[in-house]
C-alpha cells in the first residue's frame, strides 16, 4: 500500500460518501451535490477533512473542527469526528496516520486540546483511540439526539 494522508477536496466527495455508508450502513444514501455544498460550508467554519489516499482510492477519513474558545488563553479546541477506515484496509496503521495528521494539525492551529467521541459499546475503537494518545477517562460525553 502507498498511503498518503492529505486534506480532502471536492473531488473526494463520492468516495467519502462510500466510506460513510460503511460507517452508517442503515442511513439513506446522501446526494453528492448536497454533500459537496456541506463540505464547502464546513470548510468556511473551521472544519478540515483528511483522507487516507491509496493511489487514488480513498480508504480512510476523519475530520477535525477547530473551535474558537475564550478560555485557556483563547486557545481553540480541536474536535475530531467521523473517523472511518474501509473494512478491507483496517489494521494497517491507516487510522493511526489519520489521527496523527489531525492532531498535528490541531497543534499547528494552536489548540490546547483535541477531543473526540466514540460509541459507548465500541470497545475496539476505544482501545485504538487510547493507543494514539487519547484519554478515555478524563471527560464524559453527553448527547441529545433529534
Amino acid at each position: 500500500m502507498n498511503i498518503q494522508i492529505r486534506k480532502a477536496t471536492n473531488e473526494d466527495i463520492p468516495q467519502l460518501l462510500e466510506l460513510y455508508a460503511e460507517l452508517q450502513p442503515h442511513d439513506p444514501p446522501i446526494n453528492t451535490d448536497a454533500a459537496v455544498a456541506i463540505f464547502n460550508q464546513a470548510a468556511n467554519c473551521g472544519v478540515t477533512y483528511f483522507v487516507a489516499d491509496n493511489d487514488g482510492k480513498i480508504v480512510g477519513t476523519c475530520y477535525i473542527a477547530i473551535i474558537p474558545n475564550i478560555t485557556r488563553r483563547c486557545s481553540p479546541i480541536g474536535f475530531i469526528e467521523n473517523v472511518v477506515t474501509a473494512s478491507a484496509y483496517r489494521r494497517h496503521g491507516i487510522g493511526r496516520k489519520l489521527m496523527n495528521e489531525a492532531t498535528l494539525y490541531a497543534k499547528e492551529q494552536g489548540c490546547y486540546k483535541v477531543t473526540l467521541q466514540s460509541g459507548a459499546k465500541r470497545t475496539e475503537a476505544h482501545k485504538f483511540y487510547e493507543s494514539v494518545g487519547f484519554d478515555g477517562d478524563s471527560k464524559r460525553a453527553f448527547e441529545i439526539r433529534f
